[in-house]
């Protein structure tokens, strides 16, 4: 009996985690590409450091309706920035009017009380560049007349928006509501998870080389 265990733990358990973790990469492995080459935060605003490429972003707009929807960023906040947000190269962007740089303040104040926010980053423009801005990522809904909408996206290393094709309830997902928990909890936490655990693999197997 001890040798059958001994060899159930030694080849069986490796194999049958070998199988899961083959069976994940080959289904779940990549989120896939909706756009490719999203504008760079130069757009919005030449004097900022700040840029999409090399980080993994979640890239929201927030326009002028800061105060409205900061309940939505809190939402975000707790259902996926706390959980994700000490993955190297993690960040999370939220395109602002120059109008709003006293409630980000703010903002970054309450949030600051229950989490870093380190990887909470703000860019600050005007109506016309948050609109050239937002159009290079080509989704099929526009911002509102404040330059704001609920969706939040994801953007890759290489500043591709990435969603689903094949989603349940929308077929091409381009983002997701951070008005509506379920979307976070059931999409988008998802869909994060698949890929940081992308660039875990690549930096795995260039580790290996």
């Amino acid at each position: 009996m001890k040798k059958i265990v001994v060899l159930v733990v030694l080849f069986i358990l490796p194999l049958v985690a070998y199988l899961f973790f083959a069976s994940g990469v080959n289904n779940f492995g990549r989120l896939p590409v909706l756009k490719e080459k999203v504008g760079e935060l130069q757009i919005l605003s030449e004097e900022t450091e700040l840029s999409l490429d090399g980080k993994i972003t979640i890239l929201s707009y927030m326009g002028s309706d800061l105060a409205d929807k900061r309940g939505f960023l809190f939402n975000y906040n707790q259902k996926i920035y706390k959980r994700f947000a000490d993955f190297n190269d993690y960040q999370t962007v939220v395109v602002l009017d120059s109008t709003q740089k006293t409630e980000a303040d703010d903002l970054i104040q309450e949030l600051g009380a229950i989490t870093d926010t380190s990887a909470w980053k703000f860019i600050f423009s005007n109506e016309n560049q948050i609109k050239e801005h937002f159009s290079t990522l080509d989704v099929p809904f526009n911002l509102n007349e404040n330059s704001a909408t609920n969706q939040i996206f994801i953007i890759d290393k290489e500043r591709n928006l990435r969603g689903r094709i094949d989603d349940e309830d929308q077929g091409l997902k381009y983002g997701y509501d951070c008005s509506k928990v379920a979307d976070l909890n059931n999409k988008m936490e998802d869909d994060v998870k698949i890929i940081l655990a992308e660039y875990r693999l690549a930096l795995k197997k260039n580790n290996a080389k």
